[in-house]
Parts: C-alpha cells; structure tokens; sequence
C-alpha cells in the first residue's frame, strides 16, 4: 500500500526526448506510504513540481511507473484519480474565479448533495477548521486574500478526503497562521490515514511535519 513513482524519467516540455531535450527527472524512485509525510526538497529547476503532477497522473511520464495501492495511476491531463490529491501552491491557479469559496470546498461532494441541509452542514464544518468563517464562504476569490483562498483549497482537501495528496509549495507566499493552518491539516490527513508528499522549498517546515526527506539534485 503506497504511492510510488519507480525509475520515473521526464523530459522538457514533456514529449519524447530529441538530442538537446533537457532532462528533467532522471530515474527518480519515491515511495509515499499511508500516514506518512514525505518531504521532498531540492533546487529550483529539479524537477519537484513535475514529479508531484506525474504522481496526481495529470502529466505522463517518458520512463518508469507509478502505482497507487498497486494499481497504475491513470494519466489524464488535467484530472486526477480520486485516490491521488493535489494541494496547488497557487489558490488562483486551482480555483474558479466564478465561484464562491463555499463552491470551491464543495467541489469534492456528489452535484446532488451540495444543496441539501447536510451538505452545507459538511462545507460548514469543515471550513471552521480551517478558520474560514461562515461569511466567507458566500465570497468570490477576487474578494478575499490569496491565505483565505488557500485555506477553501484547504477545506476541499480534507472534504475529498484522498488516500494520498501532494501539496506543492503549499506555503508558497502564506502568512504565518495559514502555514499553520496548512501544517495542521496535513497533520490531521496523516492522522486518518492519508499518506502526504509535502513538496517544499521551507526546509523548516519539512524538518517540522516529514517523516523522511528526499533531496533530488539538480
């Protein structure tokens, strides 16, 4: 039962290798087992973003294979299986600006519950725990903060409840309580059961939540 990326290579911009092709990830093995916290750190240019979408299966890869719980993780550019989550580092970039906040932490619920009494209960709760006031939620993204953003990505993460999330520089440009708020609902995956690659520039941060740090080079 794991999350694993086995001798995964990719090339830029992500088709088969021509002669001056740069590399992007060379042969990378990663393997993020349930209530775990992986962290995986390294320069800017390495590859850390690709290897994160490769596991969501929203890009391919040229070489290798990865599984979730033994089953291949599909390749569809631009959705993901709902056992692999992503926690973008950008709350504009993985939002709709059409929609309100409590839109956006509902997107995880089936189309017909997200009217219903329980449904609103649910978005409620959950967005309480992420310190996101009921009033919030009637609000559109341009009208918020990118950290109140982050924190509906937040909410609809932990709402989807994924066997296994990425979360890519998800403390990207945060103040201090949404990082808290960040670290604390990874904490809370992990405590399920999830199993979480924390992708991360935040070498503190990772010291503080990951069971183990992967480095890749440059």
């Amino acid at each position: 039962m794991a999350l694993v990326a086995d001798g995964v290579s990719c090339w830029y911009p992500g088709a088969a290798p021509p002669v001056h092709a740069r590399r992007v990830l060379d042969r990378v093995s990663i393997a993020v087992e349930p209530g775990r916290i992986v962290g995986l750190t390294g320069p800017s240019g390495a590859g850390k973003s690709s290897l994160g979408r490769i596991l969501c299966g929203l890009q391919p890869a040229q070489e290798g294979a990865v599984v979730v719980d033994g089953e291949p993780v599909p390749t569809r550019r631009g959705r993901m299986t709902g056992a692999v989550g992503l926690l973008h580092q950008s709350p504009r970039a993985a939002t709709s600006p059409r929609l309100t906040l409590g839109a956006i932490v509902a997107e995880p619920l089936p189309r017909r519950d997200r009217g219903t009494p329980d449904g609103r209960a649910r978005v409620v709760a959950v967005a309480l725990r992420v310190g996101l006031t009921p009033d919030l939620l009637t609000r559109l993204p341009a009208q918020v903060s990118d950290g109140q953003l982050q924190r509906a990505c937040l909410a609809r993460a932990l709402l989807a409840a994924p066997r296994y999330l990425v979360a890519d520089e998800p403390t990207a440009m945060l103040d201090a309580a949404t990082t808290a708020a960040v670290a604390q609902v990874l904490r809370d995956l992990t405590a399920a059961g999830a199993g979480v690659l924390l992708v991360s520039h935040d070498h503190p941060l990772v010291d503080a939540l990951a069971d183990e740090r992967v480095q890749l080079p440059r």
